[in-house]
């Protein structure tokens, strides 16, 4: 993105771009599927990333907050060359609070956010991917080491911004 002065009109034209496609995506009240016949499971980055909206006919999902959703439904939004596509098949977290398709705030890392960007957060965590998106599991990084061995230490209630009772 170009800097200076000379960026700042294209970068608030991306910013404006991404809070209308944000509320037309409310707008449009997508319904949910019935209860996932397939149970929940835990997905590695890797596994995570085979559902990028890249193959058609393959379901797109996309992890806010160590939660994995299924968008599949919401595919003109999230599927390939779909304007949200950059946030799928990975931990977006950082960039939904950011509402940023940077490169570099696609992680699941939300370190020196701003108490804005953490409501702004949950607001879009619950009333849009909670509200409209079935969940089909987590990102092993909630409940596993660096090294992939279990965290015995891991409580679901002692994670940032994470209340286990709104999940279920």
């Amino acid at each position: 993105m170009a800097g200076g002065a000379a960026g700042r009109p294209l970068r608030a034209a991306l910013l404006m771009a991404v809070a209308a496609l944000a509320a037309a995506e409310r707008e449009l009240r997508f319904k949910a599927p019935p209860a996932a016949e397939a149970p929940v499971r835990l997905f590695t980055e890797p596994e995570l990333a085979r559902y990028d909206g890249q193959q058609e006919g393959q379901p797109i999902y996309l992890a806010v907050k160590g939660v994995v959703f299924d968008v599949t439904s919401g595919k003109e939004f999230y599927g390939k060359g779909a304007p949200y596509n950059a946030l799928v098949g990975k931990d977006s977290t950082r960039g939904v609070a950011k509402m940023s398709l940077d490169p570099a705030d696609l992680t699941h890392d939300i370190t020196g956010l701003t108490e804005e960007e953490l409501k702004s957060l949950d607001d879009i965590f619950n009333n849009v991917y909670k509200a409209k998106y079935p969940i089909v599991g987590y990102t092993s990084r909630r409940i596993l080491n660096e090294d992939g061995s279990p965290n015995l230490d891991f409580k679901p209630e002692d994670q940032p911004h994470f209340n286990i009772r709104d999940e279920f």
